[in-house]
């Protein structure tokens, strides 16, 4: 079986506050607290073995956050490998409310050497082989230049792996520039980097060098592009209401898993479409509610056969 290796390039402590309403400049009391290792690659990766897929994640670590984030992810069974860093890694806090979009609050990371880069690469490298997903998602540590992603999804190619990057800025660019299999990232996202407000144009020039291009767009769905100009679009799964935050991440993992089983690119968008909006019902980032991924796939006309719960109970297993 296929495996999805992901890389969180800026891991992070995820701190959920749930508050009664967010008022700026208040004082304001947290009804609850759920702290998660963090990330969009940590995240992708706890969705896509919720679905019982082969899966591994890598991630620079350090300090107490760093250690705290190993033992949290081997406490939940996910299997990590992690290249040691002199810098602590970060907190990210999402506030939310019930009410209002959640608030975000994103420390920006430490920055990696070229030696501790150069560790990663060859860790991710190593992990992955021909027919595997290695899926690089999230931000970057301050001062990471093209440079660097660039020779990650060469190394990757080399060994006979597909490769998704999902992150935003002038290295979404670049990992479609330098040949990475799909490239996603959300509609603003997708228009900012090529500096056109028109999505065809956007996506056009966004694929020109041969990537398939996915975009979120939030409540209306996702569109697919492929390098001969074909374009696909899924709409979102109707009557969701809950937690955004994530919810992106998982449908990345639902897309990768049906490329991974071989599936054709509506299975992809459909799956993608049902994890995000799993993701929406469960009040915490990064995780899924599973039990409602039947109903979800009826929603939007998907087969029970087609569902992307796992069909071999025994892969779940650490």
């Amino acid at each position: 079986m296929a495996r999805i290796v992901t890389l969180t390039p800026n891991p992070a402590v995820d701190i959920t506050y749930t508050v009664d309403r967010q008022v700026l400049g208040e004082t304001v009391r947290v009804r609850d607290v759920q702290r998660r290792p963090g990330g969009k690659g940590i995240n992708v990766a706890r969705v896509a073995r919720a679905l019982g897929r082969d899966v591994t994640t890598v991630h620079p670590l350090g300090g107490d956050s760093g250690r705290w984030i190993e033992r949290a992810l081997h406490a939940d069974g996910i299997p990590a490998r992690y290249c040691a860093i002199a810098g602590e890694t970060r907190s990210t806090v999402a506030v939310v409310d019930g009410i209002s979009h959640p608030t975000m609050l994103s420390e920006p990371g430490p920055a990696l050497t070229d030696a501790e880069w150069e560790a990663l690469l060859t860790m991710v490298a190593g992990c992955s082989g021909p027919g595997d997903w290695v899926v690089v998602a999230g931000s970057f540590s301050p001062g990471t230049d093209g440079l660097r992603l660039d020779r990650l999804i060469s190394a990757v190619r080399r060994r006979g792996a597909r490769v998704l990057v999902d992150t935003s800025g002038p290295l979404l660019r670049t990992a479609a520039d330098a040949g990475a299999d799909v490239v996603k990232a959300n509609e603003n996202e997708v228009q900012d980097v090529v500096g056109s407000g028109d999505t065809s144009h956007a996506l056009a020039r966004l694929g020109g060098a041969g990537s398939r291009v996915v975009m979120s767009r939030g409540a209306q769905g996702l569109l697919l592009r492929e390098p001969d100009g074909a374009v696909f679009e899924r709409t979102a799964v109707p009557d969701v209401a809950g937690n955004p935050t994530g919810a992106g991440d998982a449908a990345t993992a639902g897309l990768v898993a049906a490329l991974t089983d071989g599936h054709d690119v509506d299975t992809a968008l459909a799956w993608a479409a049902v994890l995000g909006a799993a993701a929406v019902l469960h009040p915490v980032a990064g995780e899924i509610d599973a039990a409602r991924i039947p109903d979800l796939c009826a929603r939007i006309g998907l087969p029970p056969a087609m569902s992307p719960l796992p069909t071999h109970p025994e892969r779940t297993s650490p």
